[in-house]
């Protein structure tokens, strides 16, 4: 199926690219081989996507002139009816190295069943705004959550079209052993693309330190610096702008899950991702 055209989010939300799937794997059950986009049982009711709440962490504003002018690509990882429509997610894309990938797959879910693709969704939501209240100009991989897709490839491409200065993808991870806990942050290794390995490793150290300071442990099972660099993901191998896929945590942690399924973590996390991107440009 052929994706309708993205447009930018500034004033009104991206148009979304309408091709997409359902694998059933998790999304990093192992470290050494996670796939990747996690998956779980069905999805449930959707949350009000967007609608800001405050924390007890400072709002990333201090400094939004860094951000003017810019564009920034939001990826909310997977989408509300990927579990519907096996037949679209299943089939095969470019993972950008020469072979093929499942389009997508379902994401996990908290134990209370809250899924992966509506905390996703929710946390871009509040980035965007905190975006575009910085000066950003915002696109994203897709418009709603009740939708399929789009498929890994296009989520890494669609940054590129819009010229954005860089893209983050926002996901969970969906570890089977619940005593798991803590995010890290997925770098492209060996990239495909000229000039964007660096830069993407910058932007996810930035990112670990705005997590750290917002209260969120790294999962030691990924690497001493929360940092992992994979050759698997072809949303970063298609990506032609520095990029970063963000897992925020474990949704079948009990502590963690609690986080995600309330508007204050959402909020928080939003914020962590949006400071991130502050502190890497700011030394540009």
């Amino acid at each position: 199926m052929t994706s309708p055209p993205l447009a930018r989010a500034t004033g009104a939300v991206s148009a979304v690219l309408l091709s997409a799937g359902i694998l059933l794997t998790g999304c990093g059950s192992d470290p050494a081989s996670a796939p990747e986009t996690p998956a779980t049982s069905a999805p449930v009711t959707t949350p009000v996507a967007g609608e800001t709440v405050g924390s007890g962490s400072p709002s990333p504003s201090a400094t939004p002139e860094v951000l003017d002018g810019l564009t920034i690509a939001l990826d909310p990882g997977h989408n509300g009816k990927n579990s519907r429509n096996p037949s679209e997610i299943n089939r095969k894309v470019p993972d950008g190295r020469g072979g093929t990938k499942a389009c997508n797959t379902t994401g996990t879910a908290t134990a209370g069943d809250y899924p992966e693709h509506a905390f996703t969704f929710d946390v871009a939501e509040r980035a965007r705004q905190l975006l575009e209240d910085a000066g950003a100009e915002v696109v994203m991989s897709r418009s709603d959550d009740d939708g399929v897709g789009p498929c890994v490839d296009e989520r890494g491409q669609f940054a590129g079209e819009a010229d954005a200065d860089a893209l983050v993808s926002i996901h969970a991870n969906g570890t089977e052993d619940t005593s798991a806990k803590g995010f890290h942050v997925i770098v492209v290794d060996d990239a495909v693309h000229d000039g964007v390995e660096e830069p993407s490793r910058a932007i996810a150290e930035q990112m670990v330190t705005s997590f750290e300071d917002a209260e969120f442990a790294p999962n030691p099972a990924y690497g001493k610096d929360g940092i992992v660099a994979r050759t698997d993901i072809a949303g970063l191998n298609h990506a032609e702008v520095p990029a970063v896929m963000i897992e925020c945590g474990e949704m079948r942690n009990r502590d963690e899950a609690k986080l995600m399924e309330s508007e204050d973590g959402r909020q928080r996390y939003a914020e962590a991702i949006v400071t991130g991107l502050e502190d890497y440009f700011a030394q540009q």
